[in-house]
């Protein structure tokens, strides 16, 4: 008996699973579960409701410069990877290795199938689920796709998700219209950006868009192609 429900709900998750991925390969994806687990903390905080500023645009209303910066800042190997960079994985062990700080390496694909999929909580059922929903993705979608998804529902701020929102938010202005300057000043709050503002960037985050700034013109990457 628990066998068989133990099988029926997987066989339930890994169908709704595919499905959810399937719809999200072309429609817009209404919220996240990040999003919501921010409504969750506060609920748990303070008992209030503070509403998340968020809009979905498409590819076509996304500057180039946004998708080169965030590649240069969080994933040089995107369009190389298959949703796990190895090398930096490996990299990242020598550094603990050798007595260094271990460090993320969550390329952008897993980081995708975290804020849209699940909650921020670590444990090996989660990493699980998201090795899972990576590979998924990958499978799916396109790369181009995978990297919209991302640009829509990062957060940027407080209570402030998606490209749009942050350029409205930030600088009054389109995702679209953005440059290679405020690109890379968004991009640069990623690691943190409830800490990290790009309205009152501090020197760590100007001397990091700086530093995207650079790894974008060695890269490359100045007309990437949205999907």
């Amino acid at each position: 008996m628990l066998r068989n429900i133990t099988l029926y709900l997987l066989l339930t998750f890994l169908v709704t699973s595919i499905a959810f991925c399937a719809l999200l390969r072309w429609l817009p994806a209404p919220t996240s579960t990040f999003m919501l687990y921010r409504h969750f903390e506060d609920l748990i905080d303070d008992q209030t409701f503070k509403a998340i500023d968020y809009t979905w645009v498409s590819s076509e209303k996304i500057s180039s410069n946004a998708s080169a910066a965030v590649i240069a800042a969080e994933d040089q190997r995107f369009f190389q990877h298959s949703g796990f960079d190895l090398d930096s994985i490996q990299s990242s062990i020598d550094v603990y290795m050798e007595g260094g700080r271990l460090r993320g390496a969550s390329t952008i694909s897993q980081q995708v199938a975290k804020n849209l999929f699940l909650t921020p909580a670590k444990s090996f059922f989660r990493k699980g689920l998201e090795v899972w929903f990576t590979l998924l993705i990958e499978i799916m979608w396109s790369k181009e796709r995978i990297l919209v998804m991302y640009l829509n529902i990062a957060e940027f701020g407080d209570h402030l998700f998606g490209i749009e929102a942050a350029s409205r938010h930030y600088f009054g202005i389109s995702a679209k219209q953005l440059n290679r300057s405020q690109a890379a000043l968004l991009a640069a709050t990623l690691p943190n950006p409830i800490t990290l503002r790009a309205n009152r960037p501090s020197n760590y985050v100007l001397k990091r868009q700086y530093w995207i700034l650079k790894q974008m013109r060695n890269l490359g990457y100045h007309h990437i192609k949205n999907g």
